[in-house]
């Protein structure tokens, strides 16, 4: 009967780590486009954000660089803990969420569904991911 109980708190902890690598994988794949000419996915967004932080830091100050950031660090955090923490994913959804949820709805008001379809991989998982933990809290299996 041990063996079991271990080896189903395994199972959770790989599940929730397996959902925080989706969301960041998933976090990187927005579509953003302005102008007449002007796209990008945010994987490259990001890159040259990070290329800037250390060379120019003022210029990429601003919350919907740096809050998206901090959430995907924070759900990087969770990949590498024994036991990943709840509140620590939920910082992570909300954080990226807030970026995603304003491409999604700028996607929605603007008719633009390659802006629409690069978010819902996202909101589909944090959906889940949120339904998942909250589960897991009912029975008390994660922190």
């Amino acid at each position: 009967m041990q063996k079991s109980i271990i080896i189903r708190k395994h199972n959770i902890t790989m599940k929730a780590k397996l959902l925080s690598g989706l969301l960041i994988l998933f976090s990187l794949f927005g579509y953003l486009e302005w102008g007449k000419e002007n796209h990008s996915f945010l994987f490259e967004a990001e890159y040259e954000v990070l290329t800037k932080l250390f060379a120019d830091t003022q210029s990429v100050i601003h919350p919907f660089t740096l809050i998206p950031l901090i959430g995907q660090i924070s759900l990087l955090i969770t990949l590498f803990q024994r036991n990943p923490h709840k509140r620590m994913t939920y910082a992570g959804i909300v954080c990226i969420g807030l970026l995603i949820g304003l491409m999604f709805f700028i996607g929605i008001i603007s008719m633009n569904l390659k802006i629409l379809i690069s978010t819902i991989p996202f909101i589909a998982t944090a959906i889940y991911t949120l339904r998942y933990l909250n589960k897991q809290n009912k029975t008390h299996d994660i922190k």
